[in-house]
């Protein structure tokens, strides 16, 4: 809360608004208004070590000296001085620096429409207290309060660290060449085209275009893997990347805010903003429970009075103030926000991003798993195996005439073509291009058509051939110029490292897999029984997934689908949680995706489902907890068999025990 979250090791306030940085809404439930930036303030906890935590328990440290000390002089060692008002002045003045800051939130709240706040609660419980002569119980309430608070700030800084490392990747400034003389500028201010100069160590501040011949780059911010990764001159290099040997030249492709990384940034600044169905019902019965134990507080105090022979208001008034301390609705309006929170934390350590919480308990439910292929389940990276045309024609023309056309596309069938071929024949012009989804490419060369794609292709525009597609196990790129058949080639792809372990981490956790393909049904078919994939359909269009997953749906069961976010995006949009192998591929991936896995991994598709259960169970641990707690010392406080102390330990203390439970996500290894 600000009257805890204020305490940084300079005392500043690193931003003010959402779009700076992450906000954490688990904070926000328990009031409106200033609370709103307390995630914000988190940020300096974590880099000041000791200094920092002293400054934050700082007040409750004051605090606790007074009360200690007020109560060794009430009862261990009795000073005649310490009466009347003195006694009172003392103990006002250990309760200032704890309550003062929530008595201040309390009107803020108020102010701003929330009347049954946390902090109304503990200023009335409090204040009440003191009103009775209960002056030691006032100060303890408050102090043991405001303790949890900064265990909560302490918590959020300690789930937020992984997401935050995110913000850090991206430069303020760099180096631009402006007439061949090096400028550093704001990062934001450089146009597309212009030149930015890296020297080693250096972070690349915006997306660009390698115009060195060769240069080593660190893309642990962007994939979590921290192994080098060599780019030649023409390559994409995105922002976040390390440069490692020597100095290199980026040509800018796109705008600061554009950027790969700035668009990774936004997905985790709103993923707060997707709320699970428990956090959404949790936020309704709170506004509905906090004015009812309200009311029953007022009942408990007056209500007594028409049916209890000797009714001494300052008991039942005592009764009072702590059934509202109990029934502060503080450790489930912390806990399981945080609890969701820590779980997009956890995830984000491990190159997972969550778009929301409500996609955790998704995937916690996620009964089948659907699969592209390419890309997926296996490498993308594709090489040229066998080039199979009529011996007759010039296969060099052919292969040229191929390559300018595939220079259109970056699909990786594409790349491997280039691979082979080589640098596309500057010569070769084409009259016009066109791509058919899920067919393949057509042009026009030297007035004749030419088609390159699958077999499907060929049958779309009629044109003969004398090969069974379906005898040949690769990937199959036929060729046809001016009406006739050329030949075709072969294309193998490479599955995963990881792609086995994945499938049989997806079983053990009781997942039905499927993989659906654009693919010829025969290298479908191999992977698939490579891996031992429940059912695989190859030869797909896009609109035919579609209607295989709603096949898969339609018999029950919820779906999420892997792929690349991009072309399968109507799937993606049918499917329950839609999953995307982000890696260094295409924005869409980020922009359509709920949620995206930075690597390009599978084995962190069966990681993220087990993330979501264990978040759920970390949830609900917290709400049987603090439900079971409350419910027993609530019924001991209107009886009047609770005191004070035990209403501080169903309150603060079980909000402590949930927000601790709720960050032990944070230390489960996955």
């Amino acid at each position: 809360m600000e009257h805890q979250h204020k305490y940084d090791v300079q005392g500043n306030q690193l931003c003010c608004t959402k779009e700076d940085k992450i906000n954490m809404e688990g904070a926000e439930e328990s009031t409106t208004g200033p609370q709103e930036n307390d995630i914000h303030q988190h940020d300096h906890s974590d880099s000041g070590g000791t200094d920092s935590v002293v400054k934050m328990f700082l007040p409750a440290i004051i605090s606790l000296v007074l009360l200690l000390a007020g109560i060794a002089m009430d009862n261990w060692f009795p000073q005649q001085w310490f009466t009347d008002w003195v006694r009172i002045m003392w103990y006002l003045a250990a309760y200032a620096p704890v309550g003062l800051p929530v008595l201040k939130d309390a009107f803020e709240s108020i102010r701003k429409g929330d009347l049954f706040s946390e902090f109304f609660l503990m200023g009335i419980a409090t204040i009440g207290a003191f009103a009775i002569g209960e002056y030691p119980e006032g100060v303890a309430v408050m102090l043991f309060y405001a303790v949890g608070e900064v265990f909560q700030t302490m918590a959020v800084s300690k789930a937020k660290t992984n997401i935050k490392s995110l913000l850090d990747q991206r430069p303020d400034e760099v180096t631009v060449l402006k007439n061949n003389e090096p400028e550093t500028v704001k990062a934001e201010t450089v146009t597309i085209g212009e030149i930015v100069q890296l020297k080693p160590g250096e972070k690349l501040g915006l997306d660009g275009e390698l115009i060195s011949e060769t240069a080593s780059f660190n893309t642990s911010a962007l994939t979590g893997e921290s192994k080098p990764d060599t780019k030649h001159k023409g390559e994409t290099v995105l922002a976040g990347m390390i440069n490692l040997n020597s100095v290199s030249q980026v040509k800018v492709t796109k705008g600061y805010t554009d950027s790969k990384l700035s668009k990774i940034l936004e997905l985790v600044q709103n993923a707060s903003s997707q709320k699970a169905p428990t956090e959404l019902f949790i936020r309704k019965f709170a506004k509905i429970y906090t004015p009812i134990v309200v009311v029953l507080a007022i009942v408990i105090c007056f209500l007594p009075y028409f049916f209890v022979e000797n009714y001494v208001f300052q008991d039942w008034l005592y009764r009072a103030l702590v059934f509202l301390v109990i029934s502060c609705p503080c450790a489930l309006v912390i806990s399981i926000p945080l609890g969701y929170f820590g779980g997009i934390g956890a995830a984000s350590k491990n190159g997972i991003l969550f778009k929301g919480s409500n996609f955790l308990d998704a995937l916690a439910n996620i009964q089948n798993v659907v699969m592209d292929k390419t890309g997926t389940m296996t490498e993308g990276v594709f090489k040229v195996q066998e080039i199979n045309f009529a011996p007759e024609l010039n296969q060099d023309e052919i292969l040229q005439m191929v390559n300018v056309l595939e220079s259109h596309s970056t699909h990786p069938i594409a790349t491997a073509i280039h691979e082979y071929v080589g640098k596309p024949d500057q010569a070769v012009r084409l009259e016009y291009t066109e791509e058919i989804a899920g067919h393949g490419l057509r042009a026009s060369v030297n007035g004749k058509e030419l088609l390159v794609g699958n077999f499907k292709l060929m049958d779309r525009f009629d044109i003969p051939y004398e090969v069974d597609p379906n005898r040949i196990v690769y990937t199959t790129i036929a060729i046809a110029y001016d009406k006739q058949f050329v030949g075709y080639m072969t294309i193998a792809d490479r599955i995963k490292e990881d792609a086995q372990e994945t499938i049989n981490l997806l079983h053990e956790l009781r997942v039905n897999t499927t993989m659906l393909s654009g693919d010829k049904s025969t290298v479908v078919k191999y992977v698939a029984e490579q891996l031992g994939i429940g059912h695989a359909v190859g030869d797909l269009l896009p609109e035919d997934k579609v209607n295989q997953v709603k096949e898969i749906k339609a018999k029950g069961g919820s779906v999420a689908f892997v792929g690349d976010g991009v072309n399968d995006a109507p799937v993606v949009a049918l499917s329950d949680v839609g999953m995307a192998m982000g890696g260094l591929g295409s924005d869409g991936t980020i922009e359509t995706a709920d949620v995206v896995i930075q690597d390009d991994k599978p084995s962190k598709i069966p990681m993220a489902i087990r993330i979501g259960k264990q978040t759920k169970r970390i949830v609900w641990q917290n709400i049987g907890l603090a439900f079971g707690v409350k419910a027993i010392v609530l019924v001991l406080g209107a009886g009047g068999l609770a005191t004070m102390w035990e209403a501080v330990f169903a309150d603060v203390g079980v909000a402590l025990l949930a927000i601790l439970n709720a960050v032990r996500i944070q230390r489960i290894s996955f």
